[in-house]
């Protein structure tokens, strides 16, 4: 009879084995199909990616690790945080329909200091998916489509599913999914099913989108519940004691069905060099030491799919297509123990050559002048660009956390005093401004795009020109997620 691996105690029995996964990052990256390019007009945005199922904790006092706030290397464009387990309690739950959740709130408070603007997030009982980006990229951002994919109860409760958020960055087509899918080791199978169903649910075929499998990205990441099999309690015990991750690897469930699944095997993942972030006791580092001693796995993932594009084959404006992902760490964050998990954190390259490299709205600040109590505002328009009557032009300052958070704003059609030749004046009230010396920034939302179309330097106000009179009035604009 073999002996039983949980049984194994003897630390020269758990030497990784010759052949096996790498054991450092950089070897590890070495080995991924990341591609080489160096032609001309390259831009490099920095995408940081958060998964975490928060137990249905609130908020702790400081997230800076997590979000990398402290690193000084990093120059990031883009948050995509996803959380799963969020506090679904149904007074929580309507309580955080009618006002901002604390995740979002805490995450905004956060990131809109420095001019992170959340652009998108759906909500499905304890999931929860954001993504924010710097200002400037506004006008290079289009929500297409939300999608909650429940998987719980048959298809019928969103305790267990996914949820989506498509958009368009600079013309390449991104889906990012957040899930949570089953838990027990001996649920693999069902795992796998509700991964296949998710993906199959992402249908975007009546608005012309096309099919999730022929996105440039997704980013798939989430408390996936893939469990490591056939080892014993004490085995897997000793290894992370050791660090002796690699014997752990070949019995990790996802790597093993990524050998076999050919749509699971297009999906890449970093190397798991930290150790499994489940399940730990509350309130600290050490692994369950309940009744149920349940087995540590790596439950958090965070994978990516890349569609590559041959470069001489136009894309689809007809421009050479460049679009490429290198992965720059993979870690989890052990100080944080609000939870049973820690949270796990994949930061990105994201290197393109950018299909739109234009917006459609051209916003000019430097021709802003006053008659009266109004502020007139000059804009030119794309010959392409398609108006609303429901168009409008915020005016907001530098830090705003959302597009709702505009300190004024302008109906374009019915503010409109001059156009031609795609040149426009509006005008917008100043006496409801309050006197301040911050700086401002002008946004034109477009309602047929459901995004930002254009977006202002950023610029003062001079204070004479600040009124204090009326009140804005109630009919403000309001955005709700793309459905």
């Amino acid at each position: 009879m073999e002996a039983d691996p949980g049984e194994w105690a003897d630390n020269e029995e758990l030497e990784p084995e010759d052949g096996g996964p790498p054991d450092s990052f950089e070897s590890a990256m070495a080995t991924l199909n990341l591609g080489d390019y160096s032609g001309p007009n390259i831009w490099k945005l920095g995408v940081h990616v958060v998964t975490w199922n928060v137990a249905s904790a609130a908020p702790p006092e400081d997230l800076s690790d997590l979000l990398q706030l402290n690193n000084q290397d990093l120059n990031l464009d883009l948050y995509v945080i996803g959380l799963q387990e969020m506090n679904s309690g149904i007074i929580s739950f309507l309580s955080d329909t009618a006002f901002e959740d604390p995740w979002s709130s805490f995450f905004m408070d956060v990131l809109s200091p420095l001019n992170f603007v959340k652009v998108s997030h759906v909500r499905m009982q304890g999931l929860l998916l954001l993504i924010f980006v710097k200002y400037h990229h506004l006008p290079f951002i289009q929500i297409l489509s939300t999608k909650s994919i429940p998987t719980g109860l048959y298809g019928y409760w969103g305790n267990k599913g996914g949820v989506n958020i498509c958009l368009k960055v600079y013309g390449y087509y991104i889906s990012v999914i957040n899930c949570h899918l089953p838990p027990h080791v001996s649920n693999n199978d069902k795992r796998l099913e509700h991964f296949d169903r998710i993906l199959e649910m992402q249908n975007f075929e009546e608005r012309g989108i096309p099919n999730i499998l022929d996105h440039d990205l997704i980013l798939w990441f989430g408390d996936m519940n893939f469990r490591i099999q056939d080892l014993g309690l004490h085995f897997v015990r000793q290894c992370i004691s050791n660090q002796y991750f690699s014997s752990l690897w070949e019995k990790d469930q996802l790597r093993i069905a990524k050998k076999k699944d050919p749509l699971l095997r297009e999906f890449q993942e970093g190397p798991l060099l930290f150790p499994p972030t489940y399940k730990f006791d509350i309130d600290s580092n050490n692994y369950d030491t309940s009744e149920k001693r349940r087995k540590p796995a790596w439950t958090d993932r965070i994978l990516w799919r890349l569609k590559r594009q041959p470069q001489a084959i136009p894309h689809i404006s007809g421009l050479p297509a460049y679009f490429t992902l290198t992965l720059k760490s993979y870690n989890s964050h052990m100080m944080y123990s609000i939870s049973d998990h820690k949270p796990v954190t994949g930061t990105f390259d994201l290197e393109l050559k950018p299909l739109v490299s234009a917006p459609l709205i051209t916003l000019m600040p430097e021709s802003l002048w006053t008659i009266e109590n109004d502020m007139l505002i000059s804009y030119s328009s794309d010959p392409d660009f398609l108006s609303s009557p429901w168009d409008w032009i915020g005016l907001y300052k530098l830090g705003m956390r959302h597009i709702n958070d505009y300190v004024s704003y302008v109906w374009v059609g019915d503010n409109q005093v001059s156009f031609s030749n795609n040149h426009h004046q509006v005008y917008m009230n100043l006496s409801d401004i309050p006197e301040s010396k911050d700086s401002f920034l002008l946004c034109y939302y477009s309602n047929i795009l459901n995004s930002v179309a254009g977006i202002s330097t950023p610029f003062k106000i001079p204070l004479r020109f600040f009124l204090k009179e009326d009140t804005l009035a109630d009919d403000s604009p309001e955005i709700s997620e793309h459905q």
